[in-house]
């Protein structure tokens, strides 16, 4: 497809050498566009190249240090995402005469979390628009890396855990929340209590995510604001997991109740933190920058409706 020369004075510029070029700059890496794309590194540098001559100018400097767009790149840039967003709004539009809504969703979530029936919402999405395809992607980048898919155009809908207000790139609704348990091995010495202060686990071990995760980043910065050195002695990527390691005696650790149904929690003691308010926030986000599909607009109806207000610990 062609579009015509309000983005230069040329009438070759194709919908394809923008899809490429957008890749190359949500990415600032050739090598990952073409990840992206699903197309081998010399296509992507071949059109990127084609669509410089057609424009007469460099878009992008190339260096070992990675790739960054030059002035008539960062000119181009909303140009060119607004107009693949004018031609999917086009196909939407096209589609809802004929009152069908079409399209792919790429939904980003973080693993063992499980507010929302995903798999009861679906099936509740493809009886309704049997024309939507919906690809789930689980990250084990935590709620950082989420964002940064979401930002980067990877993603069209995430499920993030932000620690204070939602960034003001991204559209964020809170979907759920809940308290932050302490959870220690039924013969930790704390098993035997029902609360404590942050101050009474100052020089213990403890089981976490990695940086970059919403519950990693809510515990540390309320040990921070207390003073209390905190040591996490082991990361796993998928807190789900973080039960089994708390249980076998690798440290302690924060988790929701709803973390830990569906598992084994035998064999481990819940308390509650009296001196700070360790609540998890869950939202689901959509970048602010680019309008929803009309396939992901329906998606976010339906886990809007499906969200419950509050996700109480017991």
């Amino acid at each position: 497809m062609i579009i015509g020369s309000t983005i230069g004075d040329t009438d070759m510029v194709q919908l394809r050498h923008l899809e490429y070029f957008l890749a190359v700059a949500d990415h600032r890496s050739f090598t990952a566009a073409a990840q992206k794309l699903h197309v081998v590194q010399s296509g992507v540098s071949a059109t990127i190249r084609a669509l410089e001559r057609e424009l007469g100018a460099d878009l992008f400097i190339r260096g070992p240090a990675g790739t960054e767009l030059t002035v008539a790149g960062q000119e181009l840039l909303p140009h060119a995402r607004a107009t693949l967003d004018a031609v999917r709004a086009a196909k939407d539009a096209v589609h809802a005469t004929r009152g069908a809504v079409r399209g792919t969703v790429t939904v980003g979530t973080l693993t063992s979390i499980d507010v929302i029936d995903m798999p009861e919402l679906l099936a509740e999405l493809y009886d309704r628009h049997p024309g939507i395809q919906v690809h789930l992607r689980s990250t084990t980048a935590g709620s950082a890396g989420l964002a940064r898919e979401l930002r980067d155009g990877d993603l069209d809908i995430a499920f993030i855990a932000f620690t204070g207000t939602p960034p003001a790139d991204l559209h964020a609704r809170l979907i759920a929340t809940a308290q932050l348990l302490l959870v220690v091995p039924a013969e930790h010495r704390l098993a035997a209590k029902t609360d404590v202060t942050l101050a009474d686990l100052a020089g213990m071990s403890f089981v976490d995510g990695p940086p970059g995760y919403g519950n990693r980043a809510l515990v540390d910065n309320a040990f921070t604001a207390a003073g209390v050195t905190r040591t996490v002695a082991l990361e796993v990527a998928d807190i789900g997991t973080a039960a089994t390691y708390i249980r076998k005696g690798l440290g302690i650790g924060f988790l929701t109740e709803f973390m830990l149904d569906g598992i084994d929690a035998s064999g481990l003691a819940r308390l509650r933190i009296t001196d700070c308010d360790l609540r998890w926030r869950l939202y689901v986000a959509t970048s602010s920058t680019r309008r929803p599909s009309a396939a992901a607009r329906a998606l976010l109806a339906l886990i809007e409706d499906a969200a419950p207000s509050e996700v109480t610990a017991r």
